[in-house]
């Protein structure tokens, strides 16, 4: 503005010397007058537009720096998170590394077992046939279950005790799931009670009772294996014996001479202690 101010000012000094006429002099100076501040007024407008323009365009600068600002620090900010993610993922993805190479050890491990434990049930099983297989080639040896019993019998009651127990020995080892093998353990037993062998007596009884506990030498059993331990010097455990045979069979044959044997013991039959005497 204020150049252009300067040129106009010498521009009217220069017109207001020039000769011409008093009035036609006046009309134009009026008329350039006119013009120059015409002038003036449309550059001071284009001026205050182009500061205005400006101040928008400042403006605009400014609010677009700063949301650039905030966009860069957004940005760093989730660059960061992004970061600590990563390292979090890599840290978990490590554990569970770990923690699925521990259950495939863990598993392996398993399989391990499995296998030797399919090897000895393998083991077990070939030799459980081997067993089945010699036991029916050595039942195809002897002779039939009812030949072999009444052979036993026949010898026991001749006195050849020797051939007899090796005959029931041989019916309980060729044909232990019959029915006269309760029988035939309880004539072994009977033979060494006899022979004064009251341990392997007591022994045999007794398995009389565990294999057999219905069979028909149940009581029998039971009765002599008291017999084998107060013989042995253990009468509480023969006491015991007895009382439970009297219990267990109270009307049988065996139960008398059960409460018999008690009371030459001094005891009452369902008790445990010998009788106080009288005083």
């Amino acid at each position: 503005m204020k150049m252009q101010r300067l040129f106009v000012v010498p521009v009217l000094a220069a017109l207001s010397f020039v000769s011409l006429p008093a009035f036609g002099v006046s009309k134009e100076i009026v008329q350039l007058q006119t013009q120059v501040q015409a002038l003036q007024d449309q550059v001071a407008r284009m001026q205050q537009s182009f500061d205005q323009g400006m101040g928008v365009m400042k403006n605009l600068i400014e609010q677009n720096t700063d949301t650039m600002n905030k966009l860069a620090g957004t940005m760093t900010q989730l660059q960061q998170v992004m970061q600590k993610q990563n390292a979090d993922a890599g840290t978990r993805s490590d554990q569970l590394s770990g923690q699925i190479q521990t259950l495939n050890d863990s598993l392996d491990e398993l399989k391990a077992r499995l296998a030797r434990v399919t090897q000895q049930l393998e083991a077990m099983q070939s030799a459980q046939q081997n067993l089945q297989t010699q036991q029916q080639q050595q039942q195809q040896q002897a002779p039939p279950p009812d030949v072999l019993y009444n052979n036993a019998v026949r010898d026991y009651n001749a006195g050849k005790m020797d051939l007899a127990q090796q005959e029931f020995n041989d019916y309980v080892k060729y044909y232990p799931n019959t029915d006269l093998a309760g029988n035939a353990l309880f004539y072994v037993a009977e033979m060494e009670y006899r022979a004064g062998n009251y341990q392997a007596a007591a022994q045999d009884y007794d398995k009389v009772l565990q294999q057999f506990p219905s069979g028909n030498k149940a009581a029998s059993a039971q009765l002599k294996k008291g017999y084998s331990l107060i013989e042995l010097g253990d009468k509480q455990g023969g006491i015991r014996e007895l009382n439970s045979l009297v219990q267990r069979f109270p009307r049988s044959p065996e139960a008398t001479q059960a409460r018999e044997r008690l009371r030459r013991l001094g005891v009452v039959p369902g008790r445990s202690r010998r009788t106080p005497s009288a005083q």
